[in-house]
């Protein structure tokens, strides 16, 4: 089904490995040697898989479509999926109950941990990107401030050390306080932020929970570049980081954006793990 970049390439990469392919809602797309279907039913006929658009939707009501050329109802592919598997990509939680009523296997792709991990590369290349380009300064040097240590924290924090910048590191748990300053970032507890924002020139935000809010933006400088790599509602308060006339970019979907072939391999490296489990 529909999705963006990353899934045509998905789509190319499997059908030159043989597999048949069937579509719904990519007719804007140049994909050849594609089985194109006309309705849900007609793909539903030759499909006991389903693989949906990551994220599988943006407003609840419709699933993503940038390929197709008609709005594609949720509840119009969920009522023609029973007994079938559904994989896709930040699925809410309502999908799932609606899933388990009609006999419908629903897999989120993203939280599997393989294809987390290796998003959480991408997304840092694509942040590393966005720095030099927004930005007057090198990276090198650069006081750069990452908020939050999971994956994307981790990688993101490494690559920026190895280009010269001083790394600081904010957390609330002290185990990761302490792997932050082994890996020879400066770390940051989360009660000591506020007093620490004006020292940064890059502050990124990898935490989907508002932090940088009306009083901590207060003190962020005005030349500071703030990026918000985490999910809605994003860790920023974007009606005050307007008022305060802080450059601001929420960057989401990375992956499909700066490295959608990459992407790709990545997710049908994982889709050949989940399907290997499936028939095991």
């Amino acid at each position: 089904m529909d999705g963006d970049l990353r899934i045509i390439k998905l789509a190319e990469m499997l059908i030159e490995e043989g597999v048949e392919v069937y579509s719904y809602g990519l007719e804007k797309s140049e994909l050849k040697e594609v089985n194109k279907c006309e309705s849900i039913p007609e793909l539903m006929k030759h499909s006991d898989i389903i693989l949906g658009p990551i994220p599988f939707s943006s407003n609840g009501n419709t699933i993503n479509t940038p390929f197709g050329k008609k709005n594609v109802l949720i509840t119009e592919v969920l009522d023609n999926l029973e007994g079938k598997t559904l994989i896709a990509g930040s699925i809410k939680s309502n999908i799932y109950d609606i899933a388990s009523k009609k006999n419908i296997k629903v897999i989120d792709i993203l939280k599997r941990e393989e294809l987390a991990v290796l998003n959480a590369v991408s997304t840092a290349e694509g942040t590393i990107k966005i720095a030099i380009e927004e930005t007057l300064k090198n990276i090198h040097g650069s006081n750069i401030l990452v908020m939050g240590f999971g994956r994307i924290g981790k990688i993101l924090s490494n690559m920026l050390k190895g280009l010269g910048a001083n790394v600081s590191c904010e957390a609330r748990k002290n185990s990761d306080l302490a792997w932050i300053k082994a890996y020879g970032y400066e770390p940051i507890p989360i009660t000591n932020l506020k007093e620490n924002l004006n020292r940064f020139d890059i502050i990124i935000n990898t935490i989907p929970y508002i932090i940088l809010d009306k009083d901590n933006l207060k003190q962020v400088r005005n030349d500071t570049l703030i990026i918000d790599l985490a999910s809605n509602p994003g860790g920023v308060d974007r009606e005050e980081v307007k008022k305060h006339q802080i450059k601001f970019i929420w960057a989401l979907s990375l992956p499909g954006k700066v490295a959608p072939v990459t992407s790709a391999e990545f997710i049908k490296e994982t889709l050949y793990n989940i399907f290997n489990e499936i028939n095991s």
